[in-house]
């Protein structure tokens, strides 16, 4: 297989048709080597328009929506990045090429070897792989400029808003299938937030995602 060809067929035939037409995002897609991150298993399907199955019932979100989530966020090296499921560390490494540094997060100890393993051996050194759930975010280096959940959630916690700096920004996807809304949220002041629904997708829930209690009468 031809990785470059079908790197460059990723970004152009998949990817920029779909509005990201941020530069630097996709040359980062060009950069950063995806075939490196997914199971030997399935690498064919590297670039293709699907997710992919990465083990513990979790996947590798499609390049299209990894693409308008970095466009989205405008990270700049200045930004230190919380990432709330880990996976196979592929999204990690792509915050890494533009922050300062990079926490992730994954409940899945087979994940978090996955993807130490992986952004060790492609040299991605601004980035810890942290064992643990991450469903109310890491107060231990909050406040973030940056928060990615990369799972489903039915809402997004108090807790995850009130580890963004002011001027930080949290990317989510809230709600539940078949219609999640992929959601920008800025923290403008201390306790005011603005909400922007970019895109409609699907993607699987996080594990442990808190539910709304229900009503009873």
């Amino acid at each position: 297989m031809n990785f470059e060809k079908a790197r460059f067929n990723m970004v152009e035939q998949q990817i920029r048709p779909w509005e990201v037409l941020d530069q630097d995002v996709l040359d980062l897609l060009m950069t950063v080597k995806r075939e490196e991150f997914v199971p030997a298993v399935h690498r064919e399907l590297a670039f293709a328009d699907v997710e992919i199955p990465i083990g513990c019932g979790q996947v590798m979100l499609k390049p299209v929506i990894e693409g308008k989530i970095l466009q989205a966020l405008r990270v700049t090296k200045s930004d230190t990045v919380l990432e709330i499921g880990a996976g196979s560390g592929w999204f990690a490494a792509l915050l890494a090429a533009r922050a300062e540094w990079v926490r992730t997060m994954e409940i899945e100890p087979e994940l978090v070897r996955l993807a130490s393993a992986n952004l060790e051996r492609n040299g991605v050194q601004n980035v810890v792989v942290v064992d643990g759930d991450g469903v109310q975010g890491w107060s231990g280096r909050a406040p973030y400029d940056v928060i990615v959940v990369s799972g489903g959630l039915p809402f997004v916690p108090q807790s995850l808003l009130e580890q963004l700096k002011v001027g930080g920004r949290l990317f989510a996807f809230v709600g539940e299938a078949p219609v999640m809304k992929a959601r920008l949220i800025t923290c403008e002041a201390e306790g005011r937030f603005r909400t922007e629904d970019v895109f409609e997708t699907v993607v699987p829930m996080l594990k442990n995602a808190p539910q709304r209690e229900a009503f009873s009468f």
